[in-house]
């Protein structure tokens, strides 16, 4: 039984990490869960519950750093509603038509267009989809690397 839980934190940990360029998984809470799902199995014997509840807080912010960080990013680069709306609509569709390449690929050009259709200036157009693309970078290391902590407090947790 404890391998079965051991192999299923494992899939839901990689699962988490391809969630963090994928938007249809919830990448950080499917890792979180998968520390979770050992912790309890485990009586929180070798992940206490501290660490599993500052895990989950941290699952939390990762929320407030999807939505913050193409804002910030945007607004450094002076995009407006419509760069930002271009590049969440360009997301969706980017990933939709191209995968994973969509993923970088779709808001980049929607940002592109939203700016360049409401302002007609190709060089503010291209700071702005610049802007959005870097906070959402940001935000996609910063999910990672957590989910890489998580992973190795779990594998430390094995040994």
């Amino acid at each position: 039984m404890e391998i079965l839980v051991i192999v299923l934190a494992f899939v839901l940990i990689g699962f988490g990490l391809i969630g963090v360029f994928l938007p249809l998984l919830p990448g950080v809470p499917l890792a979180w869960l998968g520390i979770f799902i050992y912790a309890i199995t485990t009586n929180f014997e070798t992940l206490s519950l501290r660490t599993v509840l500052i895990f989950l807080v941290l699952t939390i912010l990762t929320f407030l750093i999807d939505f913050l960080a193409p804002i910030i990013g945007a607004k450094k680069y002076q995009a407006t509603k419509s760069g930002i709306a271009g590049a969440a609509l360009g997301f969706v569709v980017g990933v939709v038509f191209m995968g994973p390449a969509g993923v970088l690929l779709g808001p980049l050009a929607g940002a592109f267009l939203g700016e360049y259709l409401s302002d007609k200036d190709s060089k503010r157009a291209i700071k702005a989809a610049i802007g959005i693309m870097i906070g959402f970078l940001v935000g996609s290391v910063i999910k990672a690397a957590l989910i890489f902590i998580m992973l190795g407090f779990f594998i430390a947790a094995l040994f």
